[in-house]
C-alpha cells in the first residue's frame, strides 16, 4: 500500500471510530435523534461554498448529504447501481464502494465501518460528508458556531502552466472555454485523455481540460510521451514518399529536406517550434543517451563535411523516420550500418 493510501485509510479510521454523539459533543454538533433537512448547515469547499441539491440532513449528530455533490467537485467519478443500490467513487487509485442501508463500506477492499447509514430522501442519495469526505483524502472540519462544515480537498496543484491556455468544457478545441488560465498558475491532473488533453483542476474548484501539448504545461508521464510519440510517427508516415530537396522551404509539404520535415512534423502535431536546420535543432531539449532512446526523440549525425548535418526522428525498434535521398524521399529505415557510424547525438524535446 503507498504512503498516500495509507494516510488515507488511517484518517478514516480514525473519524470512524468516535461514535456520532461523541464527534458531535466534541466539534459542536446539534444533536437530533432523527434525520431532519437543516439548510442552515453551510458547506464549504476550499474556501467556496459548496450547494448540494438538497439541503443537508442530521442524523443523530453526523451530517449527510447528496452523494454526487460531494463526489464531484472532491474530483471523484461517482457511478450508481441501482439494482442493488451501490455507489461508487474512484478518484487517482483509490476506490470507494458503498451500499445504501449498511453501515460498512468498502475502501481498495477494506471494510470500513459507518457510525451513521447512508439513506435515500426524495429520491437522492445521502451518506455521511465526513466519511465520504475524508476516504477521498480530504480533511473535514465543523465549525459549530457558524453551523459550517469545511472540507479541505487533498489535491496536489503540481502542474505549471508554461503558456496562457484556457480550460475548456470538454477534451476539444472547440469546447466552450470555462476559463483562461495565465502561465505560472498552477493545476492539479487528474488524468489524461488521450494524447492531447489533460483532465485538469484548479485551486478554485474548476474542472475541465486543457491541452496536453509541452507548450503549455510541464506535466509529462511516460504513458503521455508514448501516446504522443505515436502520433508525431502516424502522421509523419503519411508523408512517405514525399519527394527530398535540399533547401526545401518550411512553408509547403510538396517536398522536403531533413530539417523541414522535421520541424514541420513537431509543430504540426505537438506545436513544438524548430529551428529551420539540423545544426540548430540538436541545441533544442536535453541529450539522452543512444541506449536510452524512445519513440519521438531526435537523432542527428554528421554529413557534408558537416559535424551535424542531418536529423532523423526515432520511430521504436532501431528505425528512423527521415528524407535525405531524391531516390526515397520520406521513408522509415533502419538505425544500423551508416547511420551508426555517423551518428553524434540525440535530443528529446518532449
Amino acid at each position: 500500500m503507498t504512503k498516500r493510501k495509507r494516510t488515507i485509510t488511517c484518517m478514516l479510521a480514525a473519524s470512524l471510530v468516535l461514535s456520532a454523539s461523541a464527534e458531535a459533543a466534541a466539534a459542536g454538533t446539534p444533536q437530533q435523534g432523527q434525520a431532519g433537512a437543516d439548510s442552515r448547515i453551510a458547506i464549504e469547499l476550499d474556501g467556496k461554498p459548496l450547494v448540494p441539491e438538497v439541503p443537508p440532513v442530521l442524523v443523530n449528530g453526523t451530517v449527510l448529504v447528496p452523494i454526487r455533490d460531494v463526489f464531484e467537485p472532491l474530483g471523484a467519478k461517482p457511478a450508481w447501481n441501482g439494482e442493488n443500490k451501490t455507489e461508487t467513487a474512484a478518484k487517482d487509485g483509490t476506490t470507494l464502494v458503498y451500499r445504501i442501508g449498511e453501515r460498512e463500506a468498502q475502501l481498495n477492499g477494506h471494510t470500513l465501518a459507518l457510525a451513521v447509514p447512508g439513506q435515500i430522501a426524495d429520491g437522492r442519495t445521502l451518506v455521511p460528508l465526513r466519511f465520504v469526505s475524508e476516504a477521498l483524502g480530504s480533511e473535514v472540519e465543523w465549525d459549530g458556531a457558524g453551523r459550517t462544515v469545511r472540507i479541505a480537498s487533498a489535491f496536489d496543484y503540481d502542474t505549471t502552466i508554461k503558456q496562457s491556455v484556457y480550460l475548456r468544457s470538454k477534451p476539444d478545441a472547440e469546447g466552450n472555454a470555462v476559463k483562461l488560465l495565465p502561465a505560472g498558475s498552477k493545476i492539479h491532473v487528474a488524468r489524461e485523455v488521450g494524447a492531447f488533453w489533460l483532465e485538469a483542476r484548479t485551486p478554485d474548484a474548476l474542472s475541465g481540460y486543457v491541452s496536453a501539448k509541452p507548450k503549455y504545461t510541464d506535466y509529462t508521464s511516460d504513458a503521455l510521451a508514448e501516446k504522443q510519440a505515436d502520433k508525431l510517427i502516424a502522421y509523419g508516415k503519411t508523408f512517405e514518399g514525399t519527394p527530398y530537396e535540399f533547401g526545401a522551404s518550411p512553408d509547403q509539404t510538396n517536398t522536403f529536406d531533413c530539417s523541414s520535415f522535421v520541424k514541420h512534423v513537431f509543430e504540426s502535431v505537438l506545436s513544438i517550434e524548430l529551428p529551420r536546420v539540423s545544426y540548430d535543432q540538436a541545441k533544442e531539449g536535453k541529450e539522452v543517451g543512444e541506449n536510452e532512446l524512445r519513440k519521438g526523440d531526435l537523432l542527428f549525425f554528421s554529413s557534408r563535411g558537416l559535424d551535424i548535418g542531418h536529423v532523423g526522428i526515432y520511430a521504436g525498434n532501431n528505425k528512423i523516420l527521415h528524407t535525405y535521398s531524391n531516390e526515397k524521399g520520406v521513408h522509415i529505415g533502419e538505425f544500423d550500418g551508416q547511420w551508426r557510424k555517423r551518428f553524434v547525438t540525440a535530443r528529446r524535446v518532449f
